[in-house]
């Protein structure tokens, strides 16, 4: 066993006194683009069930707010995993593994099994999007990662402009000819900003929801903010992660519409716009994680993405002019 793991294995010891002499297996978990790291654990003799150790860093405002958002969702009857332990002073937490079964995994399935996924999958979505902001208290809010408002829109829409446009693309988005799109995405974030929001996972996207038994489980929820619903929905239907067709997004936003009691119309128009806000918020991390931190394999999703960001000017007429930015 390596020495890193002989050293967690220890620690994990030391938060389970009844495990201190059962045999153990620890296998890294080596999975997107964060900072943190993820070990599972396997007791020998299913002495206690699998567990994960999440060891995270401060190095990312959002890591602490992991505990916090995990007991609020499991207030709300999301399916969150259990805190086993949690070790503040060593940025440690131990959790419940869901095990190894992902959306993403699925992508490959037929539409007549992922689609009965992706409705489950809505279904704890509804639970998180059914807390208004406006019933947040301060002291709710100083948990949760700041809300989305104009300065986080326009946050994602310049980190788009520097990784993306710029950087990958090598344009130049104050010529002349980008005039069209630079006020399309102040239009776009003033308009996001103007409408009433709710809580949102954030990173709302198919590596996030985990299989078991049937049902949807979430995780990598510690962005947990007020935002608008159609962000989380922007960000499962157009994941450049997955291939979902156009008919088959338009089933599940029809299903999380019924299922919530809302408006199509009036929902889907709102998707699209935070779509192209997610997308190119995505566009900008692919660029930043290949080019700046040596995750080259990122590169392989920048086709979805445009691919995805073009579907969605395709839908909005009033996106039209972002083209192009990016094609």
């Amino acid at each position: 066993m390596p020495p890193e793991h002989e050293a967690l294995l220890i620690l994990t010891r030391q938060q389970f006194p009844t495990l201190r002499d059962v045999p153990c297996q620890v296998e890294p978990i080596v999975k997107g683009g964060s900072d943190r790291h993820f070990y599972r654990f396997i007791w020998e003799g299913a002495a206690h069930p699998p567990m994960i150790l999440m060891v995270y860093t401060m190095a990312r405002r959002d890591n602490p707010k992991f505990v916090p958002a995990t007991h609020r969702l499991a207030g709300l009857g999301v399916h969150v995993p259990k805190i086993y332990a949690f070790d503040e002073q060593r940025l440690c937490v131990w959790l419940e593994d869901l095990g190894r079964d992902d959306l993403h995994a699925h992508r490959e399935d037929a539409w007549e099994i992922r689609q009965g996924y992706y409705q489950a999958t809505l279904r704890q979505a509804a639970k998180i999007h059914s807390v208004g902001a406006a019933s947040l208290s301060a002291a709710d809010l100083s948990t949760l990662e700041p809300e989305f408002n104009e300065a986080l829109y326009e946050w994602e829409q310049n980190y788009f402009i520097e990784h993306f446009v710029r950087g990958v693309l090598r344009r130049d988005v104050e010529m002349p000819e980008h005039a069209p799109a630079r006020a399309v995405l102040l239009d776009l974030r003033q308009r996001l900003a103007r409408l009433p929001r709710c809580l949102v996972h954030r990173d709302f996207q198919s590596q996030n929801v985990l299989l078991r038994d049937g049902e949807a489980w979430l995780v990598d929820y510690q962005g947990l903010r007020p935002g608008l619903a159609e962000y989380d929905l922007a960000s499962l239907l157009f994941d450049p992660y997955v291939t979902l067709s156009r008919s088959e997004r338009g089933e599940l936003l029809q299903y999380y519409a019924d299922f919530r009691g809302l408006p199509l119309p009036e929902l889907r128009q709102v998707v699209y716009q935070c779509a192209a806000q997610r997308l190119m918020q995505a566009l900008g991390a692919y660029g930043n994680l290949s080019r700046n931190q040596g995750k080259t394999h990122f590169e392989q999703h920048i086709p979805a993405g445009v691919k995805n960001l073009t579907s969605v000017c395709d839908e909005a007429p009033e996106l039209e002019s972002l083209r192009s930015l990016f094609l």
